[in-house]
């Protein structure tokens, strides 16, 4: 592999991370969004998957984002008589985000990102030295 397709690698693998930090921050901002209706269902997490694609152009895997899924898992509920939304035993349907777990997977898209960032800036470094040896 040269240091381009090694650059073009690693942004892809940026822009991999940067999809998934969104999906997080989207999370995170909705951790304690109730039913928006009596009998509704508050906000359900979002997933992100990826996948490796050959661009046979470079003859190259990169990153691409397989699907943006939802998290079935059950919704916390929250005891809460006094709330239009409750049901009959006075308990609310809270989203099934979990802030602690946003918080690592935002920690290491963090950590990827700048991984892939270090790769490029190193790729570049030597495409530099490179060139001022051919100087």
């Amino acid at each position: 592999m040269d240091l381009i397709s090694a650059i073009d690698v690693a942004a892809s693998g940026m822009r991999a991370q940067t999809a998934r930090i969104k999906i997080i921050s989207e999370n995170m901002a909705n951790v304690d969004s109730g039913p928006t209706r009596p009998g509704g269902e508050p906000y359900r997490r979002k997933t992100i998957s990826f996948k490796n694609e050959l661009d046979r152009g470079t003859n190259t895997n990169k990153v691409k984002v397989a699907a943006i899924g939802v998290d079935n898992s059950p919704f916390r509920t929250r005891f809460d008589p006094g709330s239009p939304m409750a049901d009959d035993k006075g308990y609310v349907q809270m989203p099934n985000v979990n802030s602690l777990i946003e918080s690592a997977d935002m920690r290491e898209a963090q950590r990827s990102y700048e991984a892939n960032l270090t790769a490029i800036e190193t790729s570049r470094n030597m495409i530099r030295s490179t060139l001022d040896l051919l100087r």
